[in-house]
């Protein structure tokens, strides 16, 4: 109730010049939301009120009405203001969620001494750079603190558009930019967008389909919001080349030859709206930190969303971003993250975004996984016992270098480098059993590590000798009393109190008849000062002890003091005030000397994230996989030569198998150009169909994101695309029916497929009429096998299209199979074997579906006249 206490000094004149200035505020978008600074506590209104009020307190009766009818003359007063308060808690939990999860823009707006009102600060997902403090304070969080955005920028020209492309991630100081010429549904756009995993897009204002009514910019919004990224629209002036040359001279750390910016000036174009948007040129500390490199779309797998979504790749969101489901067996990257570490975490959901095609990283990966599948011993000490133990490196030299780092920060980094030669001995004792590995781990983690360890060694000698390490055990950050006679003197104060704080320790033990520091115990609370504290169990010890007053009470125990505890705390607070306040020179100086390496830490996360992942991959191999034997990359077949092979024995969709009470068949896949390469799979409902033909795309992923795959043995060969049509849904917002979305997502495929890529196709042609569905189910799957000579896995219920097989020599038949037996009510039983077979399946059991539900003996038995009068 603290928030509402504060609210209730708001005097009649701070509401009647707060509501003044918030009339005066220009209209906003749904998608930024506006709260209010009032010391110690805040507001937000209006709609922003009842998204917090469901939010944070789950009920509407949180909000409160704010205004007052008649007071003087104001009309600003003649209607009621729907306003929710909220504690600083509240507020850094709502922003959290706001930016990183909604996808909403925050702006906070604070009262100046002059009682005027401004805009204090402002957060989008893209641009977290003023509010990193408030989300990440108390917590770390991995994946979705991604503050990467995207600006975009298109012409058309002879019915097809060029894109220039511009990525910004002001964590890592990485700039990029491409531009690519792409299809009327911007299939090349959306990878890009997945790929990358931006969380704003940067919007030339012309191109919104809310100002431009052309085909072309509707498809590329809804491509935008398909991909869950939230668009923000600007001027024209932002996307202006005028200064693009000379900004980035003075953001880059590398002077860059400049010439790409004529090359491309749809990039160039989109990165000055970036520069822009993000206010880059505003803060010194951006100047020579950026690096900036052409992004290649060619360099991974290219996935569409709706692969993206069928493969099951990360939690699923509701449309508010928020994760529907937390177990880890719902998603790939949930069965993958064993990570210790939060850059591991987060360099695990760019690798499952940006699956590779270049065999020689993928071996090297996977020789690693093998390195640490085969001696567990090295696995279980690096993960469990020094991986654990180490801090999050990329956030850390984000706060060094803006020079916002604390004592307490530079410790952090202090204890993972005295941390670092472990990694590298536990790996140096195995060199033996690793054989040809070790000279692999030694390139990329050992050498590399020993590197840093030199690079840091002026930083531990800086610490050893001005850090106070006897204070730091009590997590109280000082620097030793050596550097200057005040604070030896203080040093000395601080020494007496904490003397006669243990007397009184003593003292108060003595009384309560209570076991010193076991039943009863002195510590530092943040909000008391020094207290005793007792477990709930001994509470009755103070009842009726009129020399302690208890404080509070919580599941720790009773926190108390009296009179004496309370003197002495007071004194030695006021003591390490003045001792904090001598030492700031000090400090200020090690800090300084710090923030010089906030580069190398950012070097070291990326090194210990790329182990982590790794590491994390053995894991799941050892604990998930049965009797796993590696994946090989057949380089037999290379990208590009038209030899595609794919042949899984044995596979096993690693989601679906970890689920309990699920004893999973595992099948084998044979998809092979020329002869094998376009498979019609048949059979009944819930038989096993779309699972069969989805894991054979997870499979595919996992072997070229470097992962062990659930399967016996695997021969892959590289693909350049999965592509996807799976599923039956609307987009009523965008008025697109069931079958227009189908038809959409089916023309995407057929424009951006190659004879590299792997199709997915389930169900194609339910949303119209069976004539015109199976028409066109018949007519696509010829082109794809016949014109792209894509690899393909194609479930149908159109059994007509079995005959495929007889005119298209790279067409082959399977079907899930199933047993059906009288079940003894004038009905049949339906048991799904769930084992995929060649051949054909002329029946979808429908029928006996509907019986497995109970329908009603009349709808059933009506059900199969019809059927059998249509099928003759």
């Amino acid at each position: 109730m603290a928030n509402l206490q504060a609210k209730s000094k708001w005097s009649i004149d701070d509401e009647i010049g707060f509501f003044s200035f918030y009339k005066s505020l220009p209209e906003k978008a749904d998608t930024t939301y506006r709260v209010f600074e009032h010391g110690e506590f805040y507001s937000t209104h209006e709609k922003d009120a009842i998204l917090a009020a469901k939010h944070i307190f789950k009920s509407v009766s949180a909000m409160k009405e704010l205004g007052r009818k008649g007071v003087s003359c104001l009309t600003v007063y003649m209607h009621i203001v729907p306003s929710v308060f909220l504690s600083q808690l509240n507020f850094e939990s709502l922003a959290r969620d706001l930016l990183l999860v909604m996808q909403y823009r925050l702006e906070v707006y604070r009262q100046l001494p002059n009682r005027k009102w401004e805009l204090a600060y402002k957060g989008s997902p893209g641009y977290l750079n003023e509010v990193e403090e408030i989300l990440f304070k108390n917590v770390d969080i991995a994946e979705q603190t991604s503050s990467a955005v995207i600006a975009v920028k298109y012409i058309l020209t002879g019915g097809q558009s060029t894109v220039g492309l511009a990525f910004a991630d002001s964590r890592s100081c990485e700039l990029m930019y491409a531009e690519f010429s792409d299809n009327d549904h911007f299939s090349n756009l959306e990878s890009a967008i997945i790929q990358l995993g931006p969380k704003e897009c940067i919007f030339l204002h012309h191109h919104s389909v809310l100002q431009d009514s052309t085909h072309e910019a509707a498809t590329l919004t809804e491509v935008i919001k398909r991909s869950r990224v939230l668009i923000t629209e600007r001027p024209k002036s932002d996307f202006s080349m005028k200064n693009i040359d000379q900004d980035l001279k003075r953001l880059l750390k590398t002077k860059k030859n400049s010439s790409w910016t004529s090359d491309h000036p749809l990039a160039a174009s989109s990165l000055s709206s970036l520069i822009h948007y993000l206010e880059l040129l505003s803060k010194d500390e951006n100047f020579g930190e950026f690096r900036i490199r052409k992004f290649d779309l060619s360099q991974f797998m290219k996935l569409d969303s709706a692969a993206y979504s069928a493969l099951n790749l990360f939690p699923e969101r509701n449309t508010q971003g928020i994760v529907q489901h937390s177990k880890p067996v719902d998603s790939l990257y949930g069965v993958l993250n064993n990570c210790q570490t939060v850059q591991g975490q987060r360099l695990l959901t760019r690798w499952i975004k940006q699956p590779l095609i270049d065999v020689n990283h993928l071996e090297e990966r996977l020789s690693v996984v093998e390195a640490f599948v085969e001696i567990s011993e090295l696995r279980r000490s690096l993960a469990d016992e020094h991986l654990k133990k180490l801090p999050d490196f990329d956030r850390l030299s984000k706060k060094f270098h803006r020079k916002k780092a604390s004592l307490q920060d530079s410790y952090r980094v202090y204890q993972a480098i005295k941390q670092l030669p472990y990694i590298c001995e536990s790996m140096e004792k195995h060199a033996e059993e690793l054989e040809s590995n070790y000279n692999l781990l030694r390139e990329m983690f050992i050498a590399p590590i020993r590197q840093l360890l030199l690079d840091f060694e002026k930083f531990t000698e800086m610490l050893d000798s001005t850090l106070d390490f006897k204070m730091v055990e009590r997590h109280e950050y000082m620097v030793k009393c050596d550097f200057d006679p005040e604070l030896q003197r203080l040093r000395s104060k601080m020494t007496e109190v904490e003397e006669e704080m243990e007397e009184a320790f003593t003292d108060a033990a003595t009384q309560l008849k209570l076991e010193k520091g076991k039943t009863i115990k002195l510590e530092l609370a943040p909000q008391f000062g020094y207290v005793f504290r007792v477990t709930c169990k001994e509470e009755k010890a103070l009842r009726q002890n009129k020399r302690f007053t208890t404080l509070d009470t919580n599941k720790a125990g009773v926190r108390f003091i009296n009179s004496q505890l309370q003197q002495l705390s007071d004194g030695y607070q006021d003591l390490r005030a003045s001792y904090e306040a001598q030492q700031d020179a000090v400090v200020t100086e090690i800090m300084s000397i710090a923030c010089g390496y906030a580069e190398p830490m950012h070097t070291l996360g990326d090194v210990l994230a790329k182990l982590d992942v790794l590491l994390s991959f053995a894991q799941v191999c050892r604990f998930v996989y049965i009797e796993l034997l590696p994946m090989f990359i057949n380089r037999n077949f290379p990208l590009g030569t038209g030899s595609n092979l794919i042949k899984l024995d044995q596979c096993r969709h690693p989601c679906v198998e970890r689920q309990d009470d699920v004893s999973f068949i595992a099948n084998d896949v044979l998809l092979k150009k020329e002869e094998h390469n376009f498979i019609i799979v048949t059979g009944p409902n819930m038989g096993g169909k779309s699972t069969y033909i989805r894991q054979v795309g997870v499979a595919v992923l996992m072997a070229q994101i470097g992962c062990f795959v659930p399967c016996d043995s695997v021969t892959v060969t590289l693909v350049d695309a999965i592509l996807a049509r799976v599923g039956a849904g609307d987009c009523q917002a965008q008025g697109v029916s069931t079958f227009m979305a189908e038809m959409l997502e089916t023309s995407s495929i057929l424009r951006s497929a190659s004879a590299n890529s792997l199709i997915i196709v389930d169900e194609l042609g339910r949303g119209t009429s069976t004539y015109d569905g199976f028409g066109l189910a018949w007519a696509i799957s010829r082109h794809v096998a016949l014109e792209l000579k894509s690899a393909c896995l194609f479930a149908t219920h159109f059994h007509e299209m079995t005959s495929l097989a007889d005119e298209v020599p790279s067409a082959v038949n399977y079907h899930v199979t199933a047993l059906t037996s009288a079940d003894g009510n004038d009905g049949t039983s339906l048991t799904m074997l769930y084992q995929v077979r060649p051949g054909s399946c002329d029946r979808s059991f429908g029928i006996h579906v509907a019986e497995c539900v109970d329908f009603p003996r009349s709808v059933i038995n009506a059900a199969k006249r019809k059927a059998a009068e249509l099928e003759d």
